[in-house]
């Protein structure tokens, strides 16, 4: 393995106005061949599927098999060989139903990198996960409601509390992920969650936030230890 592309937070649902992909799977499915074509392997960095926007609260087991019926031709792709999944906190059901692990290491030209959705900064993650769950399984309703507005201004809220900015002295989850990499003893540590894409460097330590795929975007890094390429994409 010498070349990796990630993408996270595609929040792929099952149609429908609580579905925030908006890409035609047609056309993702070309960014994908394009990723398989130029990488040796992709990192899925979790919230690849949303399941917390479920109808009917706690069925996020269902709500799993439905958003995948939903994108047959891309959930089968990702069982493809060439992709790792790495849960978030919007598809953690799939840490027990595939299982995909929270995160993962390896060792390429002598760098040692480290991959994490990045969930576990949050506060409402480590002290009251159900307040989470329950503000994104209302969330889904907002949207369905046609309650957009109000959707995002909470949504903005929660982007303030988690305190992303792209700079790296402003940003307490650039912090939180580096000091994350120097307990893991990884020289780059690589994210999601936020669906912020950034590279920033931290002395001795880089990282990387791979964005979003959401929304209609194509967001993702392109990591190459043996060239020195640790890049932010946002076009393809």
């Amino acid at each position: 393995m010498s070349s990796i592309a990630v993408i996270s937070d595609l929040h792929l649902g099952r149609r429908g106005g609580a579905d925030a992909f908006r890409h035609d799977d047609g056309e993702f499915l070309k960014f994908l061949d394009f990723l398989e074509q130029s990488f040796s392997s992709v990192v899925l960095l979790g919230d690849i599927w949303e399941t917390l926007r479920c109808k009917r609260p706690l069925m996020h087991g269902l709500e799993l098999a439905r958003v995948r019926a939903a994108h047959p031709e891309t959930a089968a792709r990702f069982r493809r060989p060439a992709y790792r999944y790495l849960h978030g906190n919007h598809d953690i059901i799939a840490a027990t139903a595939d299982p995909a692990p929270t995160d993962w290491s390896t060792t390429v030209a002598g760098s040692r990198l480290y991959f994490t959705h990045g969930h576990h900064y949050d506060w409402l993650w480590q002290q009251a996960k159900w307040l989470g769950e329950l503000g994104s399984w209302t969330g889904g309703w907002l949207l369905r409601m046609r309650l957009k507005p109000l959707f995002r201004t909470f949504d903005q809220i929660d982007q303030r509390v988690r305190g992303a900015r792209p700079e790296p002295e402003h940003c307490a989850f650039q912090r939180w992920a580096v000091e994350l990499a120097r307990k893991r003893e990884a020289d780059v540590v690589v994210t999601g969650h936020t669906h912020l894409g950034v590279r920033a460097e931290h002395g001795d330590r880089l990282f990387l936030n791979s964005g979003s795929c959401s929304q209609g975007k194509f967001s993702f890094l392109s990591i190459d230890p043996t060239r020195g390429d640790y890049s932010l994409h946002t076009t393809w």
